[in-house]
């Protein structure tokens, strides 16, 4: 049989390779580069007729003119802009759009146009954790009260937390890269993948715990961990597939063809539900593991093979 969990540790150490890149460009860098819909501002997307959009620094320097400060331009092809700036209204935007047809001489077409007052900004950052916060709550009292046949119930829940908790890091950390790099903003877009990936990540942690409860009831005379890893193993083919199936060519399509707008939420979303099914299999069963058999008391024992 295939031994999983034998290798718990070696998955929590891959765990951290792809989570610590992140949270270290989180911490000396400053933080997440967060979107207007967070901070507040102005994003206008604009087209040229001529097939040709101007250098993003011709435009930057036409909004500092106007004195409009904070300005960041992104292409979107090669006949079209994507500009945030701080907070512009209704007039300043028509001005700003006039002035652009005559500096660059060229017609212009709005494609969007979005702007966000630095107090619902707030709003929206304060519910985004509250909504997580109670998601996260729900969950351990879902599965408290699903599993309360079986002994320790609740750490069947703390556990599903604890992977979902790996999974939002996944997230995270793949953002702050994606926004150190590549100039990905943490935006509504990228709250809503996460919302899903806490989602997913949930549901495919249930049916593995689900799989170990009812094992449980058959197999009462081998260990936990054996128990854990048959039920791994007969549930790995359904995770996989269901997840390949359901979500991950799609996404994947997305974010290869789907265009500047969608691809960033594509990403994170095709990662993150990635990340669901591994820490399903790799993290939550493992940790569980680790619990039951109270493995920590061993961790600094020297000769410790509690990991081998």
């Amino acid at each position: 049989m295939l031994d999983i969990l034998g290798k718990r540790y070696l998955y929590f150490a891959l765990s951290l390779v792809l989570i610590v890149p992140g949270l270290l460009i989180l911490l000396l860098g400053g933080g997440m580069n967060m979107s207007i819909d967070f901070t507040g501002g102005s994003l206008l997307e604009v087209r040229f007729d001529s097939g040709t959009a101007p250098q993003p620094a011709d435009v930057i320097a036409l909004y500092n003119e106007m004195g409009i400060t904070d300005v960041t331009v992104k292409t979107s092809g090669t006949d079209a802009l994507l500009i945030q700036s701080t907070f512009i209204d209704d007039e300043t935007r028509i001005a700003l759009m006039d002035k652009m047809e005559t500096q660059f001489n060229d017609t212009i077409t709005l494609l969007q146009y979005d702007s966000v007052g630095p107090s619902i900004g707030q709003e929206v950052t304060s519910r985004a954790g509250l909504a997580i916060a109670v998601a996260a709550l729900g969950v351990i009292i879902y599965i408290s009260l699903a599993f309360r046949g079986v002994a320790n119930a609740f750490r069947y829940g703390v556990c599903a937390i604890l992977a979902m908790i790996h999974d939002v890091l996944i997230v995270v950390s793949l953002a702050a890269i994606g926004g150190k790099f590549f100039g990905w903003q943490f935006d509504s877009l990228t709250l809503t993948a996460l919302l899903t990936v806490i989602g997913f990540s949930v549901q495919d942690k249930i049916v593995v715990f689900d799989r170990i409860r009812e094992n449980s009831a058959i197999f009462r005379k081998i260990s936990f961990e054996t128990l854990a890893n048959h039920s791994i193993i007969q549930s790995l083919g359904r995770s996989i597939n269901t997840q390949l199936m359901t979500s991950e060519f799609m996404l994947l399509a997305l974010a290869l063809f789907g265009g500047v707008t969608l691809r960033e939420f594509a990403i994170i979303l095709l990662v993150g539900l990635l990340s669901g099914t591994y820490s399903s299999i790799f993290i939550a069963a493992p940790t569980l593991v680790i619990w039951e058999n109270k493995e920590w008391k061993t961790w600094f024992k020297k000769g410790n093979t509690s990991a081998a």
